[in-house]
């Protein structure tokens, strides 16, 4: 069977630094970065270990792909997804006609929707839904009982009454239950969301691998264009993790993943670093690309960004948290992805690590590196800048691999002062002439994912 080229023609990002592809890259090739206090409010339910974050901020961008009354009927993450999912396209010059104005659904006249697809990651999908269903379900018969409670013992006990309603004020949830919870709540809305949207027939999948999901998602996308089950697919990974409670914040703080609360915010996330204490929690983030079989993109006139030219996955079969510590699985995925891609390791010139910043992970990660790669290549991490997104990481990553790769220029790895071994990180913005990159992924459950990618030919 012939293997078909598959480029990138477009990108869509939000993220902490920003949203939109072009601040989102300037912001990266600073080292810039978002510490912030989290939610003091948080702090009502638990004492936290770490104490900072890095927030979306003004996430809601307007586009048309979404109504008003669409983001009420979409979680956070299905929303943020479809905004960069609108950049993506446009990037890659693809036009969009409305199909049904009632709906605001569009159809893509450039390709078959029976042979597009969409091939999303997240780690938690709709969490953010799901845990405000959750407190409005069980939180509002319980708010309205101690109002009662309280209006009985106004007059003869007004400090009691003043605690009720501290308490109340501690248990936030929406006052109307969302009859599209289900919907909103379920992983793989991500992917059909877009694929109601924009009217695709192929495969519309959610790929959860956790910390890897949006690399898993472009590597099966880009599978699926080369081996001809499509043309062309939107891929790429999308995660919220804010709730009105720091839940999903706990659950890593919990585990003694997230870096020292003791430390100054601008000290605290620094991936290979011998003071690292952990990862930063990001709120989230996501990113698109849009894959197209090669010659398809050209003969339309695309610009083609990058091609993607290999894909290696493997699963320790170890540990849910802890990687495998001989690393043995890790370096079959860097080696499969090469065999793929037809490379050598010495072709490589790039390796967007996953680099958390965990006690154990990194030096894993860079032994692999060393027994792999030339002492030469270019190692940096992206989630010294902007935290970790959980399930939307190996999009954001892969984002940031094909630009170094289309303006030969690394982004720099921010905070590393005192590397834990002997690589060439790049800590500075650095001007790198290159023909290849991979993009690399590990993640809670041991799933493993690299992804290469190659200079236009």
């Amino acid at each position: 069977m012939t293997r078909r080229r598959v480029a990138v023609t477009g990108l869509g990002v939000v993220s902490s630094l920003g949203c939109g592809l072009d601040l989102f890259w300037r912001r990266c090739l600073e080292g810039a970065t978002v510490v912030k206090p989290i939610p003091e409010r948080w702090r009502r339910y638990w004492e936290p270990k770490s104490r900072v974050w890095s927030p979306l901020g003004d996430w809601r961008r307007s586009t048309p792909l979404l109504t008003r009354i669409e983001r009420r009927r979409m979680d956070p993450a299905a929303q943020i997804a479809v905004q960069a999912a609108a950049e993506a396209l446009g990037g890659a010059e693809i036009e969009l006609e409305p199909m049904d104005d009632k709906r605001n659904t569009y159809r893509i006249p450039t390709f078959s929707p029976e042979r597009t697809a969409v091939f999303m990651g997240t780690g938690i999908g709709g969490l953010h839904s799901t845990l405000s269903t959750a407190a409005c379900h069980m939180l509002t018969p319980a708010r309205q009982r101690l109002r009662e409670l309280g209006a009985r013992r106004a007059e003869e006990d007004p400090e009691l009454v003043r605690e009720l309603e501290r308490v109340l004020e501690g248990l936030p949830a929406p006052k109307v239950f969302n009859p599209f919870a289900v919907t909103m709540s379920m992983p793989n809305a991500v992917a059909a969301n877009l694929a109601v949207k924009l009217g695709f027939r192929g495969p519309a999948r959610t790929l959860a691998g956790a910390c890897a999901s949006g690399t898993i998602a472009v590597g099966k996308a880009f599978r699926a264009i080369r081996d001809g089950e499509c043309d062309a697919a939107l891929t790429g990974g999308t995660e919220f993790l804010s709730d009105d409670y720091g839940s999903c914040f706990r659950g890593f703080d919990a585990v003694g993943a997230l870096v020292d609360g003791d430390l100054p915010p601008e000290a605290v996330n620094r991936p290979f670093d011998e003071d690292r204490s952990g990862f930063l929690f990001a709120e989230g983030g996501a990113a698109v690309l849009i894959l197209e079989e090669l010659r398809g993109a050209r003969e339309r006139g695309a610009p083609v960004l990058a091609e993607v030219t290999g894909y290696g996955e493997t699963c320790d079969g170890h540990d849910l948290m802890a990687m495998e510590p001989s690393g043995a699985q890790v370096r079959r995925a860097v080696e499969a992805c090469l065999a793929d891609a037809g490379l050598a390791a010495a072709d490589v010139g790039y390796v967007n690590a996953h680099g958390t910043g965990t006690e154990s992970n990194d030096p894993l990660e860079c032994g692999v590196i060393e027994e792999i790669f030339d002492p030469g290549v270019a190692v940096g991490s992206t989630k010294s800048l902007l935290g970790h997104t959980l399930g939307a990481s190996g999009a954001l990553e892969a984002v940031v691999t094909v630009s170094a790769l289309r303006e030969e220029i690394v982004p720099p790895t921010r905070g590393l002062e005192r590397p834990i071994a002997d690589l060439r990180f790049v800590t500075r913005a650095d001007s790198l002439s290159m023909d290849h990159a991979l993009s690399q992924s590990f993640a809670f459950g041991g799933h493993n994912a690299v992804v290469a990618f190659g200079r236009p030919r």
